[in-house]
């Protein structure tokens, strides 16, 4: 759920369809300072809420100090329960790459030292991605999240077997995203998690609209195709690794 530019009374009805849905639980994900801050907000509003916060690599740009010591901040909130989206975005370097990669590893250690989960971002930016992370020992005795996971099952691959977890979004349920089902049917489930990506990347039947996430059903019905298990394993299996991720009681 990252609905930074809905008004008040959108995301009021936004709560209430997913409290009139089958989620349980929703982490609303900060993009720069003022997503963090409703994320926060969020989180302390809705009892099935709880929210990451920092820079993601577009916004890596407008990142200064005063706003990161603030991101410190925010993460000291009891329900806030992730450092990110962080990470490198080399598709459209909305922010220049050096800033990005300074952006990261800044993530990287304050995830680091405040003992929390950290959720990357990575496109493009495969190899470095993966080098950074490592350098900046981020999985040492830590939890790592590729969010929305577009690489190869290879990578997928070399991530879980250093611990981290892999999340797929909508773009699995896409009659040509050969590589996402690939990932799903090759890594073993307690290494998954589903989201929505929300407002992106819708799943079908709702492609090409605004994502919400009480489609994330569609996610998890499409990972119990593909995996042979039944729908209502694959929903309980991997909200349980997302609650164990986030360390969510």
């Amino acid at each position: 759920m990252n609905n930074e530019d809905l008004t008040s009374s959108q995301r009021e009805e936004l709560a209430r369809e997913i409290e009139a849905s089958e989620v349980g639980y929703v982490v609303d994900i900060g993009f720069d300072l003022e997503s963090s801050v409703i994320a926060s907000k969020h989180a302390e509003k809705y009892p099935w809420c709880y929210a990451a916060v920092g820079f993601h690599p577009h916004d890596a740009k407008d990142m200064d100090e005063m706003s990161f010591k603030m991101i410190r901040a925010l993460a000291a909130k009891p329900k806030v329960k992730a450092i990110g989206e962080t990470g490198l975005d080399f598709h459209y370097d909305h922010s220049p790459r050096d800033v990005q990669r300074e952006s990261f590893r800044k993530h990287i250690r304050l995830a680091n030292e405040l003992n929390m989960p950290l959720v990357v971002h990575s496109r493009e930016a495969d190899e470095e991605a993966f080098n950074i992370l490592r350098e900046e020992q981020a999985f040492s005795g830590r939890r790592v999240l590729l969010h929305c996971f577009s690489g190869s099952r290879e990578l997928a691959k070399r991530y879980i077997k250093l611990g981290a977890m892999i999340s797929v979004a909508g773009p699995v349920t896409y009659k040509n995203a050969r590589k996402a089902a690939e990932v799903v049917e090759e890594i073993p489930i307690e290494y998954l998690l589903i989201e929505t990506d929300a407002p992106y990347l819708a799943p079908e039947p709702f492609r090409g609209k605004r994502n919400k996430s009480p489609y994330v059903e569609y996610t998890a019905r499409k990972v119990a195709e593909i995996k042979g298990i039944s729908y209502e394993e694959a929903a309980e299996i991997t909200c349980g690794n997302a609650k164990r991720f986030y360390g969510i009681e």
